[in-house]
């Protein structure tokens, strides 16, 4: 899934019908001060999207985030961004 040394997960959502092109992507980076950051960034494809940062004390905090985030994405349809080609 993912680790603290950079490695994200990019998802994204195409419907031609409903004219959606969407990506999500989560990533995890540390901080200067030991703790672990969750950045999300979000958007229309082919637009830079918007940012989020959240920042946790405790990896495993933050890991409960990462997959709860990425659950809920996928339920409602977004898929790996390699899968669809």
């Amino acid at each position: 899934m993912h680790n603290i040394d950079g490695e994200a997960v990019h998802l994204q959502r195409i419907d031609p019908n409903c004219n959606m092109a969407r990506f999500y992507a989560l990533s995890v980076q540390p901080t200067l001060f030991g703790e672990v950051s969750l950045i999300r960034n979000w958007g229309r494809i082919g637009t830079s999207g918007q940012s989020k940062v959240e920042t946790f004390f405790a990896k495993a905090d933050m890991d409960i985030a990462f997959a709860r985030l990425e659950r809920v994405k996928r339920r409602r349809g977004y898929v790996d961004r390699c899968s669809e080609a």
